[in-house]
């Protein structure tokens, strides 16, 4: 069955570097906030590793534009090591799902326009397919969460779920003061970042509905 889909093709930046315990801890940081994302769409998202040191996830729907859901990705990673990167190439497309949900085994332009951007993507930059505004927001965000530290990424990434929860509610998780989390948040630039995501998720749904 041909569907819709926003495929996000991701691998990770210097893998050589890192010895394999290292690398398997980074995909299971992934597979796991890869599960947390499913759980945003009520949906699998078909976590796949491939090539070694490469993965991919499938949200089930074409309106979702996958910059939130780049973004946790990210952040999981660094907040677990700062050594840990991914980039991470975007694309919304047809795709056809194997029943075993192996994405390894699934096909469609999807697949193809995220894969072919990904083996063009240098350092550890994100990107879309699209190659219109959703494209250049992508880059942006991109390079901002780039230079998150770890602190900066524990603290952004619960607040990227579709109901967040408070500053203070975070910070003791963490067992930290509510003004650290608000001080990590500002350094990482989320309050714009979250508002255009916002902006994003909503011009997406309104170009659902014409």
């Amino acid at each position: 069955m041909t569907t819709i889909c926003t495929i996000l093709s991701g691998d990770l930046v210097a893998s050589t570097d890192l010895p394999p315990t290292d690398i398997a801890c980074a995909f299971a940081v992934l597979a796991q906030t890869a599960g947390e994302i499913a759980s945003w769409h009520r949906a699998p998202v078909h976590f796949t590793r491939n090539r070694g040191d490469a993965w991919q996830i499938c949200l089930p729907s074409g309106d979702a534009p996958g910059l939130r859901e780049a973004l946790a990705l990210r952040a999981s990673l660094r907040a677990t090591d700062k050594r840990f990167e991914t980039r991470i190439a975007l694309a919304t497309g047809a795709v056809s799902l194997p029943p075993d949900g192996n994405l390894n085994q699934a096909s469609g332009a999807g697949f193809t326009a995220a894969g072919r951007l990904l083996d063009q993507l240098k350092g550890a930059g994100f990107d879309h397919a699209s190659g219109d505004a959703l494209a250049a927001a992508t880059l942006l965000a991109g390079e901002i969460s780039h230079h998150w530290t770890p602190a900066q990424a524990r603290a952004v990434l619960p607040m990227l779920a579709p109901d967040p929860p408070t500053h203070a509610e975070v910070a003791a998780q963490h067992g930290i003061t509510r003004q650290a989390i608000s001080l990590a948040l500002s350094g990482a630039g989320f309050a714009a970042l979250s508002a255009a995501l916002e902006r994003i998720e909503t011009a997406q749904t309104q170009e659902r509905l014409r």
